[in-house]
């Protein structure tokens, strides 16, 4: 009993001195680049999200860690992916394990991707998919509602299964339950897209919005998204737009009957993140009528760029047959990563940058529409929700030993101030290897030589100055190492020097895991 009133006391202190705490909608995409937004220069309707943006901040230089399961980890628990134990976080604590005995209520919906099922790692209520990828009309055996089993019927509430919208379905219910209201307790909500990861699936109305929208192709759409993320400010016109990657063929040079298949692919990706921003609607809706949308605080990000996979089986099927199974390839994935260059999986700018758009109408102090260029990283969403939630980062939960918080929370710049930023920012996935230190980037991608890249003058990574700058590459390079196998404890072929040449990168067949 003096235990629970202590709780009380402390809570209340803190309402009475920070005042209220915000609600935290948390939504990652899938596989979304970093111009696939229309406020981040994409001609792919979302309204919702650049309403979002206008009224709040976006982050131009937000860092994610280039694939599903790793940012999975990182956005939980605020620490590098195999610093956290990776996809088992036996190193780590999740957010909702810090929130929840802060007094927050704790939810999940949507795509997990990690060892066991959320409801182990403090979320009270979740639904959604175990797997790092489901027929979105189907779905597969991996779905749990609450730790229970839970199959995957053709109808929900009225209307033909489809994942993105019974994920929404699902944290509106949960919302509904907790019966959150202006003087309700706060709650965290994590919702997890699985759009617009492959299989391409999307109903057909929706598709049909697109039809013809492609028909210029790839190359023409790459410098109509740069010219609008110079104009809306996003991008420096100093950082120049690098050309056409050589594993990708010119849009001009390929058969007429591959012109219109290409196309048709692209129509099915933007209706997918179409559905993804009409959801995303439906929770601001929802949280309007409950009169606490302006003491919560939205962050929308996505888990990695633009996925460059070609895995397509059932190209005569349409796409909203459920035995379809589509995807798009690296080039409709490097207009997604506009204009950076590689794509999900790659440690350059294309695979680690992702939109980051942070909506709060009682929190956010800087100017409203703005864009700031401070870098961050999914490690910084723990550090936040700490702060602002007031909750205690532990050193034990259960049997897991916690490491210490990698990030810093990201208050300061939604308060339009210039925060205490990363003196070092560290990534790393499978060969792919990068370092970030102040302006300079250190870069290796499936293994070849290091890159070095002056990001103040060349964010699109054009210009390797590694032979001007040798002793800066040494230095880079430990570091890199030094985290890796001390912070990250990675061992043997994770550690395996870069060659001394670029390797040879090709995209257009992908026989890779196909689990992410």
């Amino acid at each position: 009993m003096k235990f629970i009133i202590s709780s009380i006391l402390v809570l209340f202190s803190f309402e009475f001195l920070y005042g209220k705490r915000p609600n935290i909608v948390l939504i990652m995409a899938d596989d979304l680049g970093f111009s696939d937004l229309g406020c981040y220069g994409s001609e792919i309707k979302t309204p919702n999200l650049d309403r979002l943006a206008c009224n709040g901040l976006r982050f131009s230089q937000f860092y994610n860690t280039a694939k599903c399961h790793s940012s999975r980890v990182s956005l939980l628990t605020g620490l590098y992916c195999d610093q956290a134990g990776s996809s088992s976080l036996n190193r780590g604590a999740t957010i909702a394990e810090v929130l929840k005995p802060a007094g927050y209520s704790t939810w999940m919906s949507g795509k997990w991707h990690l060892s066991k099922q959320p409801t182990d790692f403090g979320f009270q209520r979740y639904w959604g998919h175990l797997s790092g990828a489901c027929n979105f009309f189907t779905g597969d055996n991996s779905f749990r509602l609450d730790g229970n089993g839970w199959t995957v019927p053709k109808n929900l509430n009225g209307k033909p299964f489809y994942t993105t919208h019974a994920i929404t379905d699902f944290a509106l219910d949960f919302i509904k339950g907790g019966e959150i209201s202006p003087n309700s307790d706060p709650f965290f909500l994590y919702v997890a897209y699985n759009a617009p990861h492959y299989p391409l699936h999307a109903p057909e109305k929706a598709v049909k919005k697109y039809t013809g929208k492609y028909d210029t192709g790839w190359d023409q759409l790459r410098k109509k998204r740069y010219a609008k993320q110079v104009k809306i400010g996003l991008i420096p016109k100093k950082f120049k737009l690098p050309p056409r990657a050589p594993h990708i063929p010119a849009w001009n040079q390929i058969k007429d009957s591959d012109k219109i298949w290409e196309a048709k692919r692209m129509e099915v990706f933007a209706a997918m993140i179409d559905l993804v921003d009409q959801d995303v609607g439906r929770l601001i809706d929802d949280l309007k009528k409950r009169k606490v949308f302006d003491d919560t605080l939205f962050l929308f990000c996505a888990d990695n760029g633009g996925c460059p996979f070609e895995r397509t089986t059932g190209r005569n099927l349409k796409p909203w047959d459920p035995k379809s199974y589509w995807t798009y390839d690296a080039s409709w994935a490097q207009v997604s990563n506009t204009p950076f260059r590689l794509y999900k999986q790659n440690q350059h700018e294309g695979g680690i940058s992702s939109p980051l758009i942070a909506h709060w109408p009682n929190g956010i102090q800087a100017k409203l529409g703005s864009i700031t260029r401070q870098p961050a990283h999914l490690i910084d969403f723990m550090a936040t929700f700490l702060e602002i939630g007031k909750g205690k980062y532990p050193k034990k939960v259960g049997d897991r030993k916690i490491d210490p918080l990698e990030g810093r929370s990201l208050l300061p710049i939604l308060k339009g101030k210039q925060r205490d930023g990363h003196e070092i920012l560290y990534f790393h996935f499978g060969s792919d290897r990068a370092i970030r230190k102040g302006k300079w980037k250190l870069v290796s991608a499936k293994g070849g030589k290091w890159e070095l890249y002056d990001l103040e003058k060349d964010r699109t990574e054009l210009n390797d100055l590694s032979n001007k700058y040798p002793m800066l590459v040494q230095e880079m390079s430990e570091k890199w190492f030094e985290i890796a196998k001390n912070k990250e404890r990675l061992k043997d072929k994770a550690l395996t020097p870069v060659k001394p040449k670029l390797k040879a990168l090709s995209f257009r067949k992908d026989t890779s895991s196909q689990l992410d």
